[in-house]
């Protein structure tokens, strides 16, 4: 094992002793590192020069770019004023000057957002408007007309049911003290006073929808006349719910509507909502079911309150 180890070097020994002839030293010149290495440093030589030729290239074309943009700013400057002053009037910047303003745009998602997967679209154009129109029958299309609208008030009898004193067991009121009057109560007014079919709600636009609401424009119309015109709204909490949201925002829209007919007026009435709290409401202390929170809700004097609240006293 130890002759093993020392055998090389031995061998190596005897090399170098006979590299003195001129033989040996021929045969191992072409050997040695001195062509291996002259080659790998040509390679790196060439190489750097290669980068360096880059660099310089690189170099050059920043340096022309630079005088072009140089010479093209000094053209823009010293340009005729007229040549500006005809700028300002092309349809290109009178279009940036409506897009920068702060009236809403039908693509601005902030103001009402319109889902139109939700409504059939309307008839926006003067032709479908007119083809919607038989002059036979006067019809019209309610969805832009204001036909009829304060043109003769309507018949004594129908006055006298409009306008009628709000009955106090019609009137509810919520847990935070306002008073209100249920829909259907105006829809029987209505049906009172018109006739079943004397009346309707058209759409004036289609429903606009944000992440939580939803809006819509109606117009009551009553005996074939515009009578007013209001925005419903109704809060959503899913979009699974947004029929039935709609259809709160129909009745909304019905009682802002019926305002302008006297309908329920004394529910707009200061003086009226502060008598009738006081005769026939009540303020009382209540615990929420579940959170054990206690606050102050409203109530009539002959009902209770309904869950998740109930009722309880405090010192």
């Amino acid at each position: 094992m130890a002759t093993s180890r020392f055998a090389k070097p031995l061998k190596s020994a005897s090399l170098r002793s006979n590299s003195s002839s001129p033989a040996a030293s021929a045969k191992i010149t072409p050997t040695t590192s001195t062509k291996e290495p002259s080659g790998r440093l040509t390679t790196v030589t060439s190489r750097k020069e290669s980068f360096s030729t880059a660099a310089n290239t690189t170099a050059r074309n920043q340096s022309s770019y630079t005088k072009r943009a140089a010479a093209g700013s000094t053209a823009s400057s010293t340009a005729p004023k007229t040549a500006a002053a005809a700028t300002t009037d092309t349809p290109a910047t009178a279009t940036a000057v409506t897009t920068n303003s702060n009236i809403p745009t039908s693509n601005d998602n902030s103001y009402f957002p319109a889902i139109e997967q939700f409504d059939a679209p309307l008839a926006n154009d003067a032709t479908n408007i007119n083809d919607n129109i038989n002059t036979n029958d006067q019809s019209h299309n309610w969805s832009t007309s204001f036909f009829g609208l304060s043109t003769v008030p309507f018949a004594a009898e129908i006055s006298d049911i409009l306008q009628q004193e709000v009955n106090p067991n019609d009137v509810e009121i919520k847990p935070d003290g306002l008073l209100y009057l249920p829909e259907i109560k105006y829809r029987r007014i209505l049906n009172k006073a018109f006739g079943p079919g004397g009346w309707g709600l058209a759409p004036r636009g289609e429903h606009s929808i944000s992440n939580k609401n939803i809006s819509r424009e109606y117009a009551l119309v009553c005996h074939g006349r515009f009578v007013s015109q209001a925005r419903g709204e109704q809060d959503f909490f899913d979009t699974a719910g947004l029929p039935t949201a709609s259809e709160g925002c129909k009745s909304n829209a019905l009682m802002r509507c019926c305002k302008d007919l006297g309908i329920a007026s004394e529910l707009w009435d200061p003086v009226f909502i502060r008598k009738f709290k006081k005769k026939y409401c009540t303020e009382v202390w209540a615990e929420h079911v579940t959170t054990k929170r206690k606050k102050k809700l409203w109530r009539k004097k002959d009902d209770v309150l309904e869950y998740p609240y109930k009722e309880n006293s405090f010192a």
